[in-house]
């Protein structure tokens, strides 16, 4: 059995899905996370599962009015803070930091430096690690993977069998699903969809708002196109262009350049999309 760093303070309640849930009190100091002996803590189910793994291990800690249960296991130096909930058989462990009003369920694991916050969700046999975030409203899920640097948030959904790492950036309402990669500098946001990629191309800073552009390859030949906060095709992307011309305020010298920072996007593009499809054949 691992040695605890707490006791009950003998408080309980019954949570929303019917377990009961008891109080802790730290029997000890643990510094990294500012913990001293008698600090009041969050709430746990009990101190072990039936199988007799301690379920708050290490210097892992739970605070405030977040909540552990199930057959849920909190240890390493991990953190559940806020009105967080982990439950069902969800592992948070290493120096991961679940808190706000996250919910980690299911088989989902939280590890490494990985944080989840906001109202985020991330269940089923999801994994959130390294330093990925996951914030906002944001949702990660089935086999899903968020990794490295990559941020997830906004209203974004992962799922599948989708994996988002790197520095990428997924967030606003966009969706990557299947088997969709996501990775390096890439952005997807606003209203865009991901099912399935298997090339992507980022040009950047460009244009008028100095935003990266990136090309994605999906299903069946076709591409998407993310420009700030805009998202379409090659094909439409000129159109959008002299849309927004009538509102720029540089000088006409600034604004011949980032025309030509268009067109030169429009036809890298066309030339990769049209090599993606020569190679799928």
């Amino acid at each position: 059995m691992t040695e605890q760093s707490y006791e009950f303070t003998g408080l309980e309640k019954v949570n929303i899905h019917g377990y009961t849930v008891r109080q802790i009190r730290a029997t000890r100091d643990i510094p990294r996370h500012g913990i001293r002996k008698g600090d009041l803590g969050g709430w746990i189910e009990s101190s072990e599962l039936t199988n007799g793994n301690a379920r708050v291990s290490g210097d892992a800690w739970v605070y405030g009015d977040a909540q552990v249960y199930g057959n849920a296991l909190v240890y390493g130096n991990a953190r559940v803070s806020g009105n967080a909930r982990v439950y069902g058989n969800a592992r948070v462990y290493g120096n991961a930091w679940v808190s706000g009003d996250a919910r980690v369920y299911g088989n989902a694991w939280v590890s490494g430096d990985a944080r989840v916050y906001g109202n985020a969700l991330v269940y089923g046999n999801a994994r959130v690690y390294g330093n990925a975030r996951v914030y906002g409203d944001a949702r990660v899920s089935g086999d899903a993977r968020v990794s490295g640097d990559a941020r997830v948030s906004g209203d974004a959904r992962v799922y599948g069998n989708a994996r988002v790492y790197g520095d990428a950036r997924v967030y606003g309402n966009a969706r990557v699903s299947g088997d969709a990669r996501v990775s390096g500098d890439a952005r997807v946001y606003g209203n865009a969809q991901v099912e399935k990629t298997w090339h992507y191309i980022a040009v950047g800073p460009i244009g008028s708002e100095g935003v990266v552009a990136t090309v994605f390859r999906t299903e069946n030949g076709k591409h998407i196109l993310a420009v700030g906060c805009w998202t379409g095709t090659l094909g439409t992307l000129m159109a959008e262009v002299k849309r927004r011309r009538e509102s720029w305020r540089a000088d006409e010298l600034t604004q011949g350049l980032w025309m030509e920072q268009y067109r030169a996007l429009k036809r890298l593009g066309n030339a990769t999309v049209a090599r993606w499809a020569e190679v799928s054949k």
